[in-house]
Order: structure tokens, then C-alpha cells, then sequence
């Protein structure tokens, strides 16, 4: 009935809005109409559009040629930025490295570390170049080699600063009234950092000398020209294991003061009182300050590279940031001759559009006219649904106290039925426990009535040999009847085993009255007789074990078969019940295959 009523507002509601709709299509026709009667005869705007036209081509163009210029600005901004990455990467390496020499050299020489950490805070208080600690300054070509740079330059020296000025160095031995043990040494004032060797590398290549200690290392041009001038790093070659083994060639063709074998130093000098040659050789102590080697041409370069590329990148980043003004620019340009564009088509097209529109109007009109809603047909409709409604719903009421009650009987009858199925299950339990116990004494059964078969078919295959003995000595094929005579003969016999033994003996001892008989026809008849009797006992008193097995098997089945039979019964009839009473039909049977297989 709310479905109804429900159905009734939504009609109501839709013949309202049909009214609106259709005073708003008069209305939007009337104007329609109004603007067609005011307006003049388009124009020719076919030039104003075509310089339009003109316009954005341009302008694409030059919006294209910006993005292709933002885009190879941008690659180039990501391939400088990868650039700037391996470059601060490197700087941090070396970093690293000079760290670890700097924290040897405040763990073998704090006075030293401390004197460095005020020169770097006073280096514009000096006139001149001042260089570190040399430790801090060599630094290695190959790490291999520091050996032989250590060895040859004084502890002392290591840890010393390197001044241009000598003045500078005397006011840095003086710094701020500081007690410290500190090392200063002054370059010469003609560098001699260029000196040449007494003889190039290329003649001493045959005794295995492959350099000079100067090409080993790099350092600032006061430190090389204090180890040039003091330690004469540009004349001493460092050989190998060559060199050593013709040590003694080397000094008399060479004539050199000093070198390096692969793991040793020699030292040549000539006496003042006998003008002979002494050689001294000392084993090469292991490196200790050199061995993190940084490169300081390297590190100046990166740091430039490092700067060239910042410059580089803000360089780009203003022309990215004209570009995309520029960009910005075009596209706003462009959104305003699309526009214009717009205008001067609708323009053009107005006067269609407005006829065309007025006649869709015109049909949506004629279509909502003939749409219109009775509504007093409707409500009388639903006024009818909703009595035919009511007289169903009093059937229904009706219909539902008959359920009840029907439902209340059949609650009682399930509840009876619950109650009868407990006691039906509680018996078909007990009739399992009883058919379980019944089949195993079956099986027992059937067990022993196989073994007395098979030795009931034992018996016969040896009642059959006898029989087939029997034959031979009355001289019977296998095949052929017995004569009438051997018949007449048997059936004169006695049919119990006592008379036939009683039988036997008459005939013995009448036998033993037979005078000239061979003895092995008696003893081979004695034999065969006494054999026939003893088969004879034995089946006969295997028939009776079989029968006696056979009825206790009939006994068992009987007990076991007819109880199951009954419950079968019972069991169908409820199962033909209940099926009937589903309109269907089904029973319960017991299939038998065979006497003992069900």
C-alpha cells in the first residue's frame, strides 16, 4: 500500500515537473525567437579567422622550438647534476683519505696536529706559500713505492712545514708564544724543483732501475724544491730486484751515491785516506706515513670541474626559468586566439544553431504536451490496488491462523517423531553390535567350511585313486561302465562299514582255506583291501564332519539373517513413508548373490 502511495506522489510529482518543464521550453522559445528577429545577416568573418589561423601556426611553431629547448636545457641539467654527483663523490674519497693522514699525524705528532690547526686559522697572517706537514703533502703515484720516499727523507722532515720566506717560518716557529715541538724547514730561494738528473733513466734501464724518487710522488713546488735541493730526490734511482743481484756491476759502470733495489738501500762513498768505494745497504723500513696518498692535482681539478658546474647548472636554471616564462607566455597567448577563434565561429554558426535548436525545442514540447498525466485516473487506480490489497491481506490473516495450527499439530508430531527416531536409532545400534558379533562368527564359520571342503576334495582325489587301482586290477578301462556282474556283486554287499568288515573277514578266513594260491596275489589283496577300508573309515567320517559343519553354518545364517530381515522390513516400510510422503517412490531390499554373500 506505501508502494502505492509512493507511486501516486512520484506521478503527481512528475506531471508538475512536466508543467515546469514545458513553461520553461515557452519561455527559452520566446527568447530564441527574440534574438532570431534582432539579429543581422552574418557577416563575413572568413579573414578575421584565417588571421587567427595564421597566428597559432606561428606560435606552435615556437611553442615546439621551446620545448625542444626546455628539453635539451633539462638533459643537460640531469647529465651535469650526474657529473656534480661522481665529482662530490670523488672529493669525499680523497677527503677521506686526508683524514686518515691527518689522524696519523695527530697520533704520532700531536704538537704537530696542533700547529697545523693554526696555521690553517692564520694562513693570512704570512706573506708567502706556507706547506703543511710533507707527510700531508707527498702524496704517492703508486702506494707501493712510499717505502722508498720514507726512507729516504728523515722522520724529522716528514712532519715539517715548508716555507717560502724566512721570515714567514720564524714568525710561525714563534706563533703566539705556543710551547710546542715543531718542524720548519725553508725552501731554497732558487727552486730546484726542475733540477735535472745527472743522467737520464733510459741509460740505467739495463741495471733494472725503472725511475727516479722525484717521479714517484707529487707535492707542492716548495716541497719539491726543499727535496731536490736537501735530499737530491731527482738524481736517486730506484732499481729492482735486477739491481741487487748485479749491485757490484752497478757501482763500478755507474759510479752513482745512491739507490734503491727492490727491498733495500745503498749508500756508496768514497774514502778520503784509501780513495776506495764503501757501500753501506740497509733493508727498507715499512711504510708508515704515506700509504693514503691523495692526489692534490686531482683534488684542485675536481674542485674546479665542481665549480664550473655550479656555475654551469645556475646558468642553466635562468635559462630554464626564461624558457618557461616564455612558455607560459605562449600558452596564454594561444588560449586567447582559440578563444577568439571560438567567438568568431559562433559567431557564424549562430543564426543555424539557434534554428536548428529552436526545432528540437519545438518537438520536446510537442512530446511533453502528449506525455500529460491524469492524475485523477491515477489516484482512482491506485485506489482500487489498495482495496484488492486489504482483501488479500485478510485472506492472508486467515490463511496464517490455519498455518499455526497446523504448524502446533505438526511441532507435536515432529517431537513425537524426534522421540521414536532416538528410540529406532538406540535399536538399530544394538541390531549393528549384534550383526558385527553375528559376521564374525560367519566368517569363523565359512573358514572352517573352506578347510573341510578342501579336505573333503582330498579325500575325493584319493577315493578316485583307489577307484582308478580298483579299475586296473579288475582290469576296467577308465572310460568303461562297470560289468552288470561287478554291479550284481556290489549290490550284494553290506552297506554299513561294520558288515562290510565283517565282510571281509568271513571271506579271509575263508580265503586261508585256499590251498596252491600264490603268495603275492593274497599279500597284494590283503594290502589293497585293508586300504579300501581305511578310506573308506576316514570319508565317512569326513562326510559327517561336513555335514555337521554344514548345519552349524545354517544355524549361524538362520540366527544372524532372520533378525536382519526383519529390521530390513522395518526399514523400508519408513523409507517407502517418507519418500511418499515427498510424492516419490523408494524401498529398501536386501540383494542375495549367493548362499553366503548378501
Amino acid at each position: 500500500i506505501e508502494e502505492i502511495h509512493q507511486a501516486l506522489r512520484m506521478k503527481k510529482d512528475e506531471e508538475m515537473d512536466r508543467q515546469r518543464k514545458i513553461h520553461n521550453i515557452h519561455k527559452v522559445i520566446e527568447d530564441w525567437k527574440n534574438e532570431l528577429n534582432t539579429m543581422t545577416v552574418c557577416e563575413n568573418l572568413q579573414p578575421q579567422i584565417d588571421a587567427v589561423n595564421n597566428e597559432l601556426k606561428k606560435l606552435q611553431e615556437e611553442r615546439a622550438n621551446i620545448d625542444s629547448d626546455i628539453s635539451d636545457v633539462t638533459a643537460e641539467e640531469m647529465n651535469q647534476e650526474r657529473e656534480k654527483k661522481r665529482i662530490i663523490g670523488r672529493l669525499e674519497q680523497l677527503n677521506d683519505m686526508m683524514n686518515m693522514k691527518e689522524e696519523n699525524l695527530k697520533e704520532r705528532f700531536p704538537d704537530t696536529h696542533t700547529a697545523l690547526l693554526w696555521l690553517r686559522k692564520n694562513r693570512d697572517k704570512f706573506k708567502k706559500k706556507v706547506c703543511e706537514a710533507m707527510m700531508l703533502e707527498i702524496n704517492m703515484k703508486n702506494n707501493r713505492y712510499a717505502k722508498y720516499v720514507e726512507n729516504h727523507i728523515s722522520a724529522n722532515d716528514m712532519r715539517a712545514f715548508v716555507f717560502e720566506s724566512q721570515e714567514d717560518m720564524e714568525m710561525f716557529l714563534m706563533r703566539d708564544h705556543q710551547k710546542l715541538c715543531v718542524n720548519a724547514v725553508c725552501a731554497p730561494a732558487e727552486s730546484c724543483a726542475q733540477s735535472l738528473p745527472s743522467r737520464p733513466i733510459e741509460e740505467l734501464h739495463r741495471y733494472g732501475f725503472f725511475s727516479y724518487l722525484r717521479e714517484l710522488f707529487d707535492a707542492p713546488h716548495p716541497v719539491m724544491s726543499y727535496l731536490c735541493s736537501q735530499y737530491r730526490v731527482h738524481d736517486v734511482p730506484v732499481g729492482t730486484e735486477k739491481t741487487r743481484n748485479m749491485i757490484e756491476r752497478v757501482l763500478q759502470e755507474t759510479k752513482l751515491r745512491q739507490m734503491y733495489t727492490a727491498e733495500e738501500k745503498y749508500i756508496f762513498k768514497v774514502s778520503a785516506y784509501t780513495n776506495l768505494t764503501v757501500s753501506t745497504n740497509t733493508s727498507l723500513r715499512a711504510a708508515q706515513f704515506l700509504t693514503s696518498s691523495v692526489d692534490t692535482h686531482e683534488r684542485i681539478r675536481l674542485e674546479n670541474q665542481q665549480q664550473d658546474i655550479n656555475n654551469t647548472l645556475k646558468s642553466l636554471a635562468v635559462r630554464l626559468t626564461t624558457l618557461s616564462e616564455r612558455q607560459k607566455h605562449l600558452d596564454h597567448r594561444d588560449n586567447e586566439l582559440r578563444q577568439q577563434k571560438k567567438q568568431l565561429l559562433e559567431r557564424g554558426n549562430r543564426r543555424r544553431q539557434l534554428e536548428s535548436k529552436l526545432g528540437v525545442k519545438y518537438d520536446s514540447l510537442r512530446q511533453l504536451e502528449q506525455d500529460a498525466i491524469n492524475f485523477e485516473e491515477e489516484s482512482q487506480k491506485a485506489n482500487v490496488k489498495i482495496k484488492e490489497i486489504n482483501i488479500q491481506k485478510a485472506r492472508l490473516g486467515t490463511e496464517l491462523m490455519h498455518l499455526m495450527k497446523n504448524c502446533m499439530s505438526l511441532n507435536i508430531l515432529k517431537a513425537d517423531m524426534v522421540l521414536q527416531s532416538a528410540t529406532v536409532a538406540a535399536e538399530k545400534n544394538s541390531l549393528e553390535s549384534k550383526y558385527k558379533a553375528a559376521s564374525v562368527q560367519l566368517r569363523a564359520a565359512e573358514q572352517h567350511f573352506h578347510e573341510l571342503d578342501d579336505r573333503k576334495r582330498v579325500l575325493t582325489e584319493n577315493c578316485k585313486e583307489l577307484l582308478k587301482k580298483a579299475r586296473h586290477v579288475c582290469k576296467l578301462s577308465p572310460d568303461q561302465q562297470l560289468p552288470k556282474e561287478f554291479q550284481t556283486a556290489f549290490q550284494a554287499l553290506p552297506t554299513t562299514l561294520e558288515e562290510i568288515d565283517a565282510f571281509l573277514n568271513e571271506e579271509k578266513t575263508r580265503a586261508s582255506c585256499f590251498t596252491g594260491l600264490n603268495a603275492s596275489v593274497v599279500e597284494e589283496y590283503n594290502k589293497q583291501t585293508q586300504e579300501i577300508a581305511q578310506l573308506t573309515e576316514y570319508l565317512e567320517e569326513k562326510k559327517n564332519e561336513l555335514d555337521n559343519y554344514k548345519q552349524n553354518i545354517s544355524q549361524v545364517k538362520e540366527r544372524w539373517l532372520n533378525p536382519l530381515k526383519k529390521m530390513i522390513e522395518q526399514i523400508n516400510e519408513k523409507f517407502s513413508n517418507f519418500f511418499n510422503s515427498m510424492q516419490c517412490v523408494g524401498e529398501i531390499d536386501l540383494h542375495v548373490e549367493n548362499e553366503v554373500r548378501f
